[in-house]
């Protein structure tokens, strides 16, 4: 897995060195000598990773991660800050600005490429997720994602080292909503439940909170949970086979309250970023086939489950039936009452379709104010005795119109058709559904006509 990588400090010496190990991996390498050209050389280049040195002269990696992190241009991208001095108040300060993990130097490779795959592989998802988000907010489907924060967090706190666990569960407790659970299976099931962030402890000889890992990321409702590690420093290889089972970030024990607090709260943030940006993108394939008017599916989505169901028929199984239903003087009530009130029958119409046929059926919009609904397992008769059902309930009650005392009295025609057999097309079942409407129409409309293939 390879990656782009900002490499920022001041010393020339310290770039070349970096730049050396990385390119040895096959890494793609950008540098920057200050955070200024830091944060241009980010919004221009879209790194997938930034290794950030804290102290340069003007502005240092604190203020410039702090500004990584507000810009929505940026604020996906990790951040690595990197040290001389293994100072507390340094990486409380680095975690509070947004970075994503803390290094010393000298650097320890191991634990460096470990974190550069565990960081680039989570941002490979998130990447994807605004890719498609971004498409659909170009549409005009999605909004830009809101400004989070990372409090409030539903935390399952997962250790069987009781008097640590309570400790954690008390620090998170003043900005977060903590659970403890030291049984695995129980855990399992509460993290499939709705929770923000896991904390699992990997130093445990009793309990294996790395195999507890890897099930949460084999299942599918926990796939994208974070998971948050307690991990012992001086096991290197523990440390490294946690990052590469996908743990989102790891705490050294003993636990520090505020790089505690720092971290989760990074994570829970991270995670409701993630879920605006799904919830986005799940809004935006519902409008993408929705007709925005009447809330009824649209004619894109119409044919793709047409096209399957006539296939399906023409294979042996169940039949297929059709109706196409046109709102009959429509164009009368848009040139003399106006297209708003024509918008208030269309989706009054709508709403008396989608209760009017069966919960299996899928009502769509045409176009204009045309209407059909797709009828699985329907033969043409039944179809036909459905789309008379609904023609008198159209007819049999008024619309109401806002500013117009007196209620319209709708109709509406309708065309029956169904599969046929073997060889059968949905582009031919459509047309014998739209030859048999215009039949209704020319035969007096407010009437069904079924048309035979």
């Amino acid at each position: 897995m390879t990656a782009r990588i900002l490499v920022v400090d001041d010393l020339p010496a310290n770039v070349r060195l970096l730049r050396a190990k990385l390119e040895a991996e096959y890494y793609e390498v950008l540098t920057a000598s200050d955070g200024a050209q830091a944060l241009a050389i980010a919004v221009a280049q879209q790194p997938d990773i930034v290794l950030l040195d804290v102290m340069m002269p003007g502005m240092d990696g604190f203020e410039t991660s702090r500004r990584l992190k507000h810009d929505p241009e940026t604020r996906h991208i990790p951040v690595v800050l990197v040290t001389a001095l293994d100072d507390r108040a340094d990486r409380i300060a680095g975690l509070e600005a947004g970075a994503d993990e803390f290094l010393t130097k000298p650097i320890d490779d191991l634990l460096l490429f470990a974190r550069i795959k565990s960081l680039t592989r989570l941002k490979m998802v998130v990447d994807e997720l605004r890719k498609r988000e971004a498409s659909g907010r170009r549409l005009g489907v999605t909004g830009a994602p809101a400004r989070l924060d990372g409090s409030g967090g539903r935390i399952l706190i997962v250790d069987d080292h009781q008097r640590q666990a309570l400790r954690i569960s008390a620090e998170l407790a003043v900005d977060h909503r903590p659970v403890v659970e030291s049984d695995p299976q129980k855990a399992h099931l509460t993290a499939r439940g709705p929770v923000d962030l896991v904390i699992v402890n990997v130093t445990s000889k009793e309990f294996d909170g790395l195999r507890f890992a890897a099930q949460l990321r084999s299942d599918e409702l926990t796939r994208h949970l974070p998971i948050l590690g307690i991990v012992d420093l001086d096991a290197r290889e523990r440390l490294v086979k946690a990052l590469d089972l996908g743990l989102n970030d790891v705490l050294a024990r003993p636990v520090d309250p505020q790089e505690l607090s720092a971290r989760v709260r990074s994570q829970v943030k991270a995670k409701r970023y993630a879920e605006v940006l799904r919830s986005n993108l799940d809004h935006g394939l519902e409008m993408a086939v929705t007709d925005p008017l009447t809330g009824l599916n649209n004619r894109r989505y119409m044919i793709g489950q047409l096209d399957a169901l006539v296939s399906r028929a023409g294979q042996g199984g169940e039949p297929v039936a059709a109706l196409m239903i046109d709102i009959d003087h429509f164009k009368t009530v848009n040139d003399t009452l106006g297209h708003a009130a024509g918008d208030e029958v269309l989706r009054e119409f709508a709403m008396r379709l989608a209760v009017n046929v069966r919960a299996v059926d899928v009502p769509c919009r045409y176009g204009g104010e045309e209407f059909t609904v797709i009828m699985p397992d329907t033969r043409l008769e039944d179809a036909h005795r459905i789309a008379e059902r609904l023609r008198r309930q159209v007819a049999g009650a008024v619309f109401h119109v806002a500013g117009r005392d007196e209620p319209l009295t709708v109709t509406i025609s309708i065309g029956v058709a169904a599969t046929s057999g073997v060889g059968e097309t949905a582009r031919a079942l459509l047309k014998r559904a739209d030859e048999a409407v215009y039949e209704a129409k020319a035969s007096g409309r407010n009437l069904v006509v079924a048309k035979a293939a």
